[in-house]
């Protein structure tokens, strides 16, 4: 087995483990549940939410993977002399790779919008559109194909190592999404009408916070950071013993955050333009945004092209940046493991990925494919969503807050008492009663018993 890599760079931790953060639930859920949820209510419960919830449960992580520094499910087994504690690793493990699967179907779907606006195919009439996405994601080859194509992408990226690989690829990947999203955001603004979607997603009202605007708050801020699904903790066995583990996660859970938020700023007041809600659900980004963009930049065709290329090309690399971590989790779990070579360990998560990923593409298209009277794909997306996610992240603040030594997580917080001595006691606070409470509400809203 291969001497285990790392990351070379401060900058390099913090885009490539805020890339694994960073994607469509981003760019795509966030607007929608801010839609659906109040606006600028919904955001503000939402930032909260990640101080109170994101931040303590991604140290807890990083404090497993770096005083491991070992893959998930050996980090958890050292640090719990191989008790049943073990078990968390291994959640994540699977969590991710199921996910990875049914993921690698939607990635494709944005694919294959980024290659039909390139061909000026994805801006037309609304009925257009609707019945070609239906009649696309319902093929039996076609989405399974582009959902395929895009695991190999992630593949390529992931068998280069951590920092030929993974470290590289998010320096580009991040900066490009950003880049993309900023001139999206201005030329979305600029719109007349546009300063009514900007108040709704800057402007709260106070009147809408309610219980569930809160719990879908906290749902929304667990999820986004890709808390329980071992990714974390994977990442976090590559940064060095200098790493500031508060301010890393301080400066992922900023800039996650922001790329939200500009999210918002892009969908909201170019809907607000042409008077289309950006409440959508699923449907928003292949079927209601391709309108909107006819609607507000269609007297300018070239513009409306531009837009929709940009705005899919977005989405690709968001996927990506996802996707990249959630094969590394496999990856390293079977290197280390069966001691495996990088590649070998590789393709089995590419298999098992594509796999998943056929079915499931199969299971809302061509052969109805049913679990529990859901689609496979729904019953994937549930199952990590409502139960596996939650879970997982439960325990580890629970792991950490209570059942391995508090010397160690003072070490790994302080870096050995040199950083961050004020904030300790907060932190092992909040990690052992506010989070493992506020995740249990998460549980119970997502279940609907609140």
């Amino acid at each position: 087995m291969s001497k285990r890599g790392n990351f070379g760079s401060k900058l390099g931790i913090v885009l490539a483990t805020a890339g694994s953060a960073v994607g469509l639930g981003n760019i795509w859920r966030f607007p929608y549940m801010t839609g659906q949820n109040g606006g600028a209510a919904f955001l503000l419960m939402y930032v909260a939410c990640i101080l109170l919830l994101g931040v303590p449960g991604m140290i807890s992580e990083f404090i497993v993977g770096r005083h491991a520094q070992a893959n998930a499910a050996r980090a958890y087994d050292k640090l719990s002399d191989g008790r049943p504690w073990r078990f968390v690793g291994y959640l994540g493990i699977l969590t991710s790779t199921i996910i990875f699967g049914f993921y690698a179907v939607v990635a494709g779907w944005c694919l294959d919008y980024l290659i039909e606006s390139v061909k000026g195919q994805v801006l037309g009439d609304a009925n257009f559109i609707k019945d070609s996405f239906a009649e696309f994601s319902s093929d039996s080859l076609s989405p399974v194909l582009v959902g395929i194509f895009f695991i190999i992408l992630t593949h390529i990226v992931v068998i280069r190592g951590v920092r030929q690989g993974i470290e590289r690829a998010s320096k580009w990947l991040m900066p490009i999404l950003l880049i993309l999203l900023v001139v999206l955001v201005v030329a979305s603004c600029s719109l007349p009408g546009a300063i009514e979607g900007v108040k709704f997603l800057l402007r709260p009202d106070f009147s809408k916070i309610d219980s569930h605007v809160m719990l879908e708050a906290l749902g929304q801020a667990f999820f986004s950071l890709s808390l329980g699904t071992a990714c974390l903790c994977t990442y976090a066995s590559y940064f060095s013993r200098e790493t500031n583990l508060l301010h890393s996660a301080g400066q992922i859970a900023l800039l996650d955050t922001l790329i939200a938020i500009l999210s918002g700023l892009l969908i909201f007041p170019a809907a607000a333009a042409v008077g289309i809600g950006a409440d959508s659900g699923p449907s928003l980004i292949f079927i209601t945004l391709p309108n909107v963009f006819q609607q507000a930049f269609g007297s300018v065709p070239v513009v409306a092209y531009i837009v929709s290329v940009m705005f899919y090309a977005l989405l690709v690399f968001a996927a990506l940046t996802s996707t990249i971590s959630m094969h590394e989790i496999g990856t390293a779990f079977f290197t280390e493991e069966f001691h495996l070579p990088r590649r070998k360990a590789a393709w089995i998560v590419s298999i098992v990925a594509a796999v998943i990923c056929l079915l499931c593409s199969w299971s809302v298209g061509a052969f109805k494919i049913e679990v529990f009277g859901y689609s496979l794909m729904d019953f994937c997306d549930q199952l990590t969503a409502n139960i596996m996610l939650p879970l997982g992240g439960m325990l580890a603040c629970l792991f950490v807050g209570w059942y391995i030594p508090k010397q160690i997580a003072f070490e790994e917080f302080t870096n050995g008492g040199k950083h961050n001595l004020q904030f300790y006691r907060l932190y092992l606070f909040t990690v052992r009663y506010v989070c493992p409470f506020c995740i249990l509400l998460i549980f119970l809203h997502q279940l609907g018993i609140l």
